[in-house]
């Protein structure tokens, strides 16, 4: 099955089925692992494989994850991946009603507490990571004078330079190039303030 390149979710339906904690973070789980079963996402969540099928099924009611093919011999199995290669959530999708903005509100709340807490964990285990990759992980902060449109501008080129480094690793890694090879979050955000 060829997998949508990147959903963008403009449905207040679909937005709070993935703004679910726990929901969020299967997501990226079968993001990162490409496919799993309910019972190997439960042990890297510590929680119930019941409730871990629970969650995955309400994922896949709005089509955020699909059955994948098997990767084991265990019929009884069920494996599941994303169905898309990303999603996007934008701020226009959600502005036409008071419910909409909440909702869209406190998914961007959700989704930030959960890459500060994949950073703060990084930031505790540093030091298990070697030099190499403590010298290549550094954080920075940009303060720019810009206009919306160059804002816009830039981000998009941001996006266009993380999908070729995406593209040539996976690429690599299938020619059988994954020594060294590690999942890395980039998170950017950009956005206006004022002192």
């Amino acid at each position: 099955m060829a997998r949508e390149e990147n959903r963008r979710i403009t449905d207040i339906g679909t937005l709070k089925a993935l703004a679910h904690p726990l929901r969020m973070q299967l997501y990226r789980l079968l993001f990162v692992a490409e496919a799993a079963t309910a019972s190997q996402l439960a042990e890297q969540v510590d929680e119930a494989v019941s409730l871990v099928s629970y969650h995955l099924r309400k994922l896949a009611e709005h089509g955020l994850v699909e059955e994948a093919d098997p990767r084991s011999a265990d019929a009884r199995e069920r494996w599941w991946r994303a169905s898309s290669e990303g999603v996007s959530i934008r701020d226009e999708d959600f502005q036409d009603a008071p419910e909409k903005v909440a909702a869209h509100l406190a998914a961007s709340r959700l989704f930030l507490e959960q890459r500060v807490e994949m950073y703060r964990r990084y930031l505790d285990e540093r030091a298990h990571w070697g030099p190499e990759w403590n010298a290549a992980a550094r954080d920075s902060e940009s303060l720019l004078r810009l206009t919306a449109g160059e804002l816009a501008a830039l981000q998009k080129d941001l996006t266009d330079l993380l999908k070729r480094y995406d593209e040539q690793g996976r690429a690599r890694e299938a020619a059988g190039g994954a020594d060294g090879r590690e999942h890395v979050a980039l998170h950017v955000y950009g956005f206006p303030f004022r002192v």
